[in-house]
């Protein structure tokens, strides 16, 4: 099913382009991207997400096949709007050394078991939480906003050599992470005559 692109979203990207130039980035980091700053509005994305498109077409294959998307809050999902996701927020429990996000992220954990592709952009506890699993995730869009832990669990991403969608500054956020995501769901998926 093709997507139906609006003239407002049309126009968006047209002007986006019109003030940075995006065609040095390879296919889907081009896309991710150019979605994540038309979600912000933000520019200086351009330099402060790290992806490599290697992880991007892994993942992209991986979300196209079915795999599981987990999302650290309802903000997220609700961004993303062409998959059913999971998010365990609701089920989960605070306790002594552990956040409710964190406690999601291993309910989750439980329900999707490894292959998933996981959207963090809330809590860096939950990021923080799924370094400790060995989910072997498709891909890891760790982008949670903030002044504490944001930016030190994107680097704990970042070193440790998951696949992963993440930004060097502290801003973040549901909107960037879900942007980042819808990115590889409305890219084409590659055919015979495209390869």
């Amino acid at each position: 099913m093709n997507r139906v692109v609006h003239p407002i979203e049309q126009e968006s990207f047209r002007r986006l382009r019109a003030r940075l130039d995006t065609s040095r980035f390879p296919p889907l980091t081009r896309a991710v991207v150019e979605r994540v700053i038309h979600s912000a509005a933000d520019l200086e994305y351009a330099s402060d997400l790290v992806l490599d498109e290697g992880e991007l077409v892994g993942a992209h294959a991986a979300l196209h096949a079915g795999a599981p998307v987990v999302v650290d809050v309802e903000m997220v999902a609700a961004g993303i709007t062409r998959r059913e996701t999971v998010c365990r927020l609701g089920d989960a429990v605070a306790g002594p050394g552990l956040t409710r996000s964190a406690h999601a992220v291993r309910l989750a954990y439980e329900e999707v078991g490894p292959g998933a592709l996981w959207v963090i952009g809330c809590a860096p506890t939950a990021l923080e939480e799924l370094l400790t699993l060995d989910a072997s995730p498709a891909l890891v869009v760790g982008l949670p906003v903030g002044f504490v832990g944001a930016a030190e669990s994107k680097a704990a991403l970042r070193q440790s050599g998951l696949p992963a969608v993440s930004n060097v500054s502290e801003k973040g956020g549901s909107a960037v992470a879900a942007a980042a995501l819808n990115a590889l769901l409305y890219h084409p998926i590659p055919t015979e005559e495209t390869l």
